[in-house]
């Protein structure tokens, strides 16, 4: 009897070798951005990870079966975790500090990037891309792939399915603009 076609958008078993692939890549994405966190930080990088997941499988039209397109998803999923994190630990405690993000080692910054996007405010930066968005949504999804994800360049223009000068092109637009933006 022949076996039946899996459905794509019902996710593989956790043995999956590509499926501990996109986790190992999650984990590490996590690590890297709460690497910076204060001590006591309550968020640790395996929760969010597991967090996301979760909201990974809540998504009926993610399609399991190239774990490559479900990254820049996961990617944004931890985006609105670390921001909702950052906004209820700033309601919690009036004045407290704000989340901040470290992005020491996003894959192919110079060392003047390395120095001008360390310690983000997140909150601020959320809402510079919300402003961003309203003027150019791609500038946004590859600020997720290259800060949220830490996606090399090459993969950022394969996954938005642009030629890599674009990307190059566009990935300094955002940058200047984000500078500005968050002074």
């Amino acid at each position: 009897m022949a076996e039946s076609p899996r459905d794509p958008l019902t996710p593989r078993p956790a043995s999956d070798p590509a499926l501990e692939a996109l986790y190992a890549q999650m984990r590490a994405i996590a690590a890297n951005h709460l690497k910076g966190e204060r001590a006591g930080h309550t968020l640790q990088a395996t929760a969010l990870v597991h967090e996301a997941w979760m909201r990974l499988l809540d998504q009926r039209q993610l399609d399991w079966e190239i774990p490559s397109r479900v990254l820049p998803i996961a990617a944004q999923m931890m985006r609105r975790i670390l921001v909702d994190h950052a906004r209820a630990r700033t309601t919690a405690k009036r004045g407290g500090e704000i989340g901040r993000a470290d992005v020491s080692d996003v894959a192919d910054s110079t060392p003047d990037e390395r120095v001008a996007l360390a310690g983000i405010d997140l909150l601020a930066l959320e809402e510079a891309l919300e402003r961003l968005g309203e003027i150019d949504s791609t500038l946004v999804r590859l600020v997720e792939l290259r800060f949220f994800a830490g996606l090399p360049l090459e993969q950022v223009a394969d996954i938005l399915g642009m030629p890599r000068r674009s990307v190059d092109r566009s990935w300094a637009a955002a940058r200047a603009w984000l500078y500005r933006e968050l002074g």
